[in-house]
């Protein structure tokens, strides 16, 4: 069990992101908010370890998102980074990384 409520509490800020999205239009504003999540999901269990992941996950999540959006096969209606998607979505999947990267640690 202390496993599993491991595993939620690092996701909970991606499912409260995630929430999020529908409830604040301003994509900026949005953008902040979600900086201030990760900003306290990362102190509340500092790792160094974890800015890997977060970097990576927010590089090539973007690379990956761009081609995708590109080729048509994504299309956003909120597209405030480069034209192309919203602003936060790369900061989402940087967390994510770091999410999965602590959760296979545990298990």
């Amino acid at each position: 069990m202390k496993k599993a409520s491991f595993i939620f509490l690092n996701a909970l800020p991606i499912l409260i992101m995630i929430g999020l999205i529908p409830l604040v239009a301003n994509d900026y504003a949005l953008t902040a908010t979600y900086l201030v999540i990760i900003v306290i999901a990362l102190a509340a269990k500092w790792n160094r370890n974890d800015l890997l992941p977060l970097v990576f996950g927010f590089v090539v999540m973007t690379i990956f998102e761009s081609i995708f959006v590109s080729t048509g096969i994504e299309i956003f209606t909120r597209n405030s980074f480069l034209g192309l998607m919203p602003l936060w979505l790369p900061l989402l999947w940087a967390y994510g990384f770091v999410a999965i990267k602590r959760s296979v640690a545990v298990l």
